[in-house]
């Protein structure tokens, strides 16, 4: 779906979430804070978009793929508006009080809500590019 809000760059502190999105679903997510998710605009909200992410870090000029979640979570009956990003790359360590910088380009889909886990990885399976799934190296 054409938005246009795309290109839309941004960046942010990551912070602690609620641990769900590597424990529970094995798609571990940067969390950005409270300052970066307001400023998002109106038109960027409970969807799945696609993009681009780099952590501002010594030693790592990587840019990576990612997919970035914005919403309230509905599966987990979420309330607060909330901006994870889970970058396609397997690293070694967490990166709490790190700044990402991403650029979404464009919407994958809507959110929506899952009745469990398991009912969330069969949604995957059926309809991503095996590429773009979670568990992707």
């Amino acid at each position: 779906m054409a938005h246009s809000s795309f290109p839309y760059y941004t960046l942010g502190t990551i912070v602690r979430g609620l641990g769900r999105g590597g424990k529970e679903l094995g798609c571990p997510t940067a969390n950005f804070d409270e300052n970066a998710v307001a400023k998002l605009p109106s038109s960027i909200y409970q969807g799945v978009y696609y993009g681009w992410a780099k952590l501002l870090i010594p030693d790592d000029n990587q840019v990576y793929k990612m997919v970035t979640s914005v919403g309230t979570n509905p599966f987990y009956n979420g309330e607060k508006k909330t901006m994870e990003t889970h970058i396609l790359h397997k690293f070694t360590k967490d990166f709490y009080g790190e700044t990402v910088k991403i650029v979404l380009l464009g919407e994958i889909r809507k959110m929506t809500t899952f009745n469990s886990a398991k009912e969330y990885d069969l949604y995957l399976l059926i309809y991503s590019d095996p590429k773009d799934l979670c568990h992707a190296n």
